[in-house]
């Protein structure tokens, strides 16, 4: 009987097995291979190559109402916490401190005249010296110079004003009175994260408490404390700070110092380097956008180690002012802080370096080396290693590729930061916010109340109309604020009466009942007609929005227009 093989199979069906787990296994490893680069390879961020996306990321305030208003950018004094110079504030343990060394060394002296007297005898018995300090007599006439004066009133300010930090005080001063003091101090709001000092001074009238000691007894409101005033100096400086023949003297803050910078030589022109944008079309856009790119432009500044020449005359764009036109003309000083960008950035002034530029190469034969890049695509990365004393980047494209924000898009945007902490808003602006919230004792609520465009497009803002009408304001703000609070109003609603029904009910305040703050008459006014050559300034449309804001920001409840006081959408029906 013939035998088989049961092992023995035909050589097709083992070579489609060989083949069929060979495929398998470079499945398998495909997979395996896959898996390891999804989870290693990290994408470029979609967020990184979209430049709407990222204008839309970082033109959004705090406060979300505003942005839909064409309002102002948050700054760096809002982004982050600056690094702030070492300012002890005054605390109730400094406070407290101060007390018991006065305590101590008036101890001490009253010791020293005790043991210094003459102790007579007479009769065989010591007669005992019973030391009189000063009675109560003595301070029917306030002596402001006594330092418990002064720790007096720093007690009662850090009772009183709890939304401030104090950082320093002057020696108090005589009032008109017997009893009174002029008392001057620098500080700062605790929501304000920038190291700004704004000044308050205030007349205090004194009576005597327990103990021989002094307590106020009345306290006079913001800068009613006139002998304190620190005397500003008087200068006719020039845009520039050079001083003009032609204008009046006026007052100057010597806390701000925006003067703009000279090179000094043309020498010391020749040994910089320096970054030129020419104006694109970047000029004449919203002021976000502005800032979006100017803030692109310092990056590059500082990623390439180089001066960021800078042109300060802006162009106001037509959505930031009441006449529906762009303004020419307008000084980057107005809105921001340049004495606060030159501290953390190197800049110059265009007009300052085209005069040095051609001042060298009138005087001498070699010129100075300069590299023009024409397009945007040059990325900042290929410029790193340029020797050029000036590399000048010109926006010639049509829009949108002429923006300056261009440079910083794409791969750009890994290694070139936008310095967000180098631009802050206008201390002569702060100012008047400070003003505005010193005159309310920094004890007040504010509501912000959208109208204008929005509340006229019922297609977009359907209820909005309704829902900011005076009877409806009341009726909402009546269960969100306490009665007769200082209730400030920001607002877009030009019909000043229109919140006349909250007078009831509140003390009202628009940023309308502080317009002496920038009269002709105001130190704002005198300030900045001094930038801008003698001729007066208009406080514009982007500069009430930015006092507007800011207020809002420091108040102790804050009520929003949408998500308060409407269900609308706040950038339109379907978008919440």
């Amino acid at each position: 009987m013939r035998e088989t093989n049961p092992t023995t199979e035909p050589i097709g069906q083992n070579l489609i097995r060989i083949i069929s787990n060979l495929c398998f296994s470079v499945f398998v490893f495909s997979v395996l291979i896959f898996t390891v680069i999804a989870i290693t390879y990290q994408p470029p961020d979609p967020w990184l190559e979209s430049a709407p996306a990222l204008t839309k990321l970082f033109t959004e305030s705090e406060n979300a109402t505003f942005k839909t208003d064409n309002s102002v950018l948050k700054t760096g004094e809002d982004l982050q916490t600056a690094s702030a110079p070492a300012v002890q504030p005054i605390t109730e343990e400094v406070i407290e401190k101060a007390e018991e060394e006065l305590i101590g060394k008036a101890e001490e002296k009253v010791t020293e005249k005790a043991e210094g007297q003459v102790i007579e005898k007479a009769e065989g018995q010591v007669t005992n010296l019973t030391l009189k300090s000063s009675g109560c007599e003595d301070l029917q006439v306030v002596n402001c110079s006594d330092p418990m004066v002064l720790i007096t009133v720093e007690k009662f300010n850090l009772k009183l004003f709890k939304a401030i930090v104090f950082l320093d005080y002057q020696t108090p001063v005589n009032g008109s009175k017997q009893d009174e003091c002029d008392v001057a101090w620098r500080f700062r709001n605790k929501k304000e994260k920038s190291w700004r000092k704004y000044r308050d001074f205030r007349r205090f009238r004194f009576g005597i408490g327990d103990s021989c000691t002094y307590k106020i007894i009345h306290a006079g409101g913001w800068h009613s404390g006139i002998n304190a005033r620190r005397q500003r100096s008087r200068l006719n400086t020039t845009r520039s700070g050079k001083i003009h023949p032609n204008l009046a003297p006026s007052l100057r803050d010597d806390e701000i110092n925006d003067t703009i910078p000279t090179l000094g030589s043309v020498t010391n022109f020749r040994k910089g380097k320096y970054l030129y944008y020419s104006r694109g079309g970047d000029y004449c856009k919203s002021m976000n956008h502005y800032l979006w790119s100017f803030l692109c432009g310092l990056g590059e500044a500082m990623y390439l180690n180089r001066t960021f020449v800078m042109d300060l005359n802006l162009c106001l764009s037509a959505s930031h002012n009441p006449s529906g036109k762009d303004e020419e003309g307008k000084d980057f000083r107005y809105y921001f802080d340049f004495e606060h960008l030159k501290e953390v950035a190197s800049t110059v002034e265009e007009g300052e370096f085209l005069r040095d530029w051609k001042k060298w190469d009138r005087s001498h034969k070699r010129k100075i080396p300069f590299k023009k890049v024409l397009t945007y695509k040059v990325t900042p990365l290929q410029l790193k290693k340029d020797k050029s004393t000036i590399i000048w980047r010109q926006f010639d494209a049509p829009e949108p590729d002429n923006y300056w924000y261009r440079v910083c898009e794409g791969q750009s945007a890994k290694y070139v930061q936008r310095p967000w902490h180098a631009i802050w808003k206008s201390k002569r602006l702060m100012n008047i916010v400070a003003e505005i919230s010193g005159r309310m004792d920094w004890d007040f609520d504010a509501v912000h109340v959208v109208r204008g465009e929005k509340a006229q497009n019922k297609e977009l803002w359907p209820h909005l109309d309704a829902d900011t009408s005076p009877d409806a304001l009341v009726a909402k703000l009546q269960g969100m604020v306490h009665p007769w609070r200082n209730l400030y109003v920001a607002t877009n609603e030009p019909f000043y009466n229109y919140f006349d029904k909250l007078r009831s009910h509140y003390k009202v305040h628009l940023l309308d009942d502080y317009k002496e703050l920038w009269s002709n008459t105001s130190d704002w006014y005198n300030e900045t007609m001094l930038l801008n050559n003698g001729r007066p300034v208009e406080f514009d449309g982007y500069m009430r929005v930015a006092v507007d804001t800011e207020v809002f920001f420091r108040a102790k409840s804050r009520v929003e227009t949408f998500y308060n006081l409407t269900s609308d959408c706040k950038d339109g029906i379907n978008t919440c």
